[in-house]
Formats: C-alpha cells, structure tokens, sequence
C-alpha cells in the first residue's frame, strides 16, 4: 500500500513538473545592440515572450539602429517594448512595393514594424522606412486592438503608418509622423494627440477607409501640421473608402493646407457618406471659407462627443478591467 501510494505521488510530481516551468516567465528583459541586455535584436526578444501571458511584458531596448523587420504576433498581448530615447533607439527598414513584389497587395507586407497583438505598448522609439520616394513604403503597420504609442516618431514617404484593423482602436501621444502621400491610412479608429503631422511634399495627409457602421475614423486633437520648405499644397484628405471619417480639432495649421481642404479619391468616388470635420483650428491654413461643400464645421454640441471615452467605447465582447487603457500614464 504505502509503495502504491509513494508511486501516485512521484506520478503526480512528475505531471506537474511541465506546467510549474511553463508557468514562469520573464516579464522584464533587455535588448542592446553591443551584447549588454538578454537579447541583441528586438525580434528575439518578441520571440522569447510568453503568448497570452497573464502579466505585461516589457522589453526594454538601449539605444541603436536595429535592422531588421520586427513583428509582434497576435498572440504577444500584453506587450510593452520602452525604448532609450526616442532619437537614439531606432527600428529600421527598407521595404517598398516595388521591392516586395508580391502583386497587388504589396504595400502591406512593406512595414518596418507590425503589429498584430492587442494591448500593445511602444514609448520613445524611432521607426523608419528608408526607401526614400520610390512608392508605397509602409514604417508602422498597426492591426492590434487597444495600442498605444507614445513619444514615437514614425518616419517614411508615402504610407508612412498604416492604422489598420476593422475594430481596432489605437492612440498616438506626442508623437512626430511624416510622410508624402497619403502617409496616414487605414481603417481603424485612432487618435492623434499633441501629435506633430509632417508633410514632406504637396500631396494628402490621410486616407481614411473607416468601415460602415463606425463612428470616428481618424481624429486629429491639439496636433501641429507642419511642412518642409517648398511644400505649397496639402490636402487633410481624401477618402480610401466610401464611410471615411476623419476630424482635426484644436491644430494648429500651416500656410500649405489646400484652401479647399479635402479631395476626392477619384472623382467617381461617392462623398455622401464620408464625414471629414474641423472644428476651432488656427493659423493660415485654417480658414474654412473655401473648404469643399462636402466637408463639416462643428459646432460646440458636436464636437463634445469627441471625447477619448467615446472614441474608444467598449466593444460589444469587451471585459471591463476598471483601467482605462489609453490614460497617459497606463503600463
């Protein structure tokens, strides 16, 4: 009796034994360029994180130029990736459509950094593409739902940040983004706050493909657009899609800022249902007196509904965890 029942206890310890080692994980690690941190690349360090962990995990990365193409699956949740400065700590690529080559769809597999995790977190850190104006060259591809990025600069020509995902919502905080045209598109619902716009050449800012049925597409709040020096005609946008939202509220706007404001796709493109709005803009570019029929001034009444509770209500299956995951301070 006492060696069956030593038997069913050495069983029981050993059936244990894989699960109190998967149960452990490193939640903290460091990526350095010289051999210093854990890890010498960011990419092996995404690898080595747990999928669907039950604590966040941050990756802390010193400052460098990493090359390489970084992906964080849709099973790294909870993903926090800090870096050194946000001058100095550097992802970057060089990808383009015509590079690519996988036809029509190219522009997609172009990033220099995807992400397709939700709860996903990156504070002062640079991503570029570095193709130069040679086409569609994407820097930041984003599809994860509730992601944050702030201090960051995101850098490139055209299609610079791909804010991607049909219920995906995403907030930039004090972050520089730049591009040629159309360097801010997609179908996500995301907000740009105290974010410098950088227009490198007479093109479009956004191109907006907010699907059917949502309610804010791209809002623009206290943000500053900028040009570089021979820059004479920008456009805030053009719909990619026929539900295309967009809003700049608060920003502060250049001489270059087309006076019409807004464009078409193409001129067989549908207007009746897109949404673009400004409301309480300044500086020269800002005057809506020759703004495109189908554009929209808000009024006081309207734009109180442009609140960050509103822009990023829970969805349907959400699980409330009493944190609000886009406060300036949430890790």
């Amino acid at each position: 009796m006492r060696l069956l029942l030593l038997t069913l206890l050495i069983g029981l310890a050993i059936s244990l034994l894989p699960y109190g080692a998967y149960a452990q994980y490193a939640t903290e690690m460091t990526v350095a360029p010289d051999g210093t941190g854990d890890f010498k690349s960011i990419q092996s360090a995404i690898d080595s994180c747990k999928a669907f962990p039950d604590k966040r995990i941050t990756i802390f990365v010193k400052n460098g130029i990493y090359n390489e193409k970084v992906r964080v699956p849709s099973f790294n949740t909870q993903l926090s990736i800090i870096g050194e400065s946000v001058e100095k700590t550097i992802i970057s690529y060089n990808d383009n459509f015509a590079k690519i080559n996988r036809g029509r769809n190219s522009t997609f597999y172009s990033y220099s950094l995807l992400i397709e995790a939700s709860d996903f977190i990156m504070e002062n850190i640079t991503v570029e593409n570095t193709s130069g104006p040679v086409g569609q060259a994407i820097a930041l591809h984003v599809e994860g739902d509730r992601c944050v990025f702030r201090n960051c600069r995101f850098t490139g020509n055209q299609d610079t940040v791909y804010a991607g995902g049909k219920f995906s919502r995403q907030y930039f905080l004090n972050c520089y983004i730049e591009g040629t045209t159309d360097f801010i598109f997609g179908e996500a619902t995301a907000l740009f706050e105290n974010c410098t716009i950088h227009c490198k050449s007479d093109s479009f800012i956004t191109a907006s493909g907010t699907t059917e049925g949502k309610p804010y597409g791209f809002v623009f709040l206290n943000c500053k657009l900028t040009a570089a020096d021979g820059v004479k005609l920008v456009y805030l946008g053009r719909p990619w899609r026929s539900y295309a939202k967009v809003a700049f509220l608060n920003c502060e706007m250049g001489s270059f800022i087309s006076p019409e404001g807004w464009s078409y796709w193409s001129k067989n493109n549908s207007i009746k249902r897109v949404k673009f709005v400004e409301y309480n803009n300044f500086g020269p570019g800002a005057d809506i007196r020759k703004r495109v029929a189908w554009s929209h001034k808000l009024n006081k009444k309207e734009v109180s509904t442009y609140n960050k509770e509103r822009i990023f209500a829970p969805l349907g299956w959400e699980i409330s965890s009493g944190k609000k995951w886009f406060d300036p301070d949430y890790k």
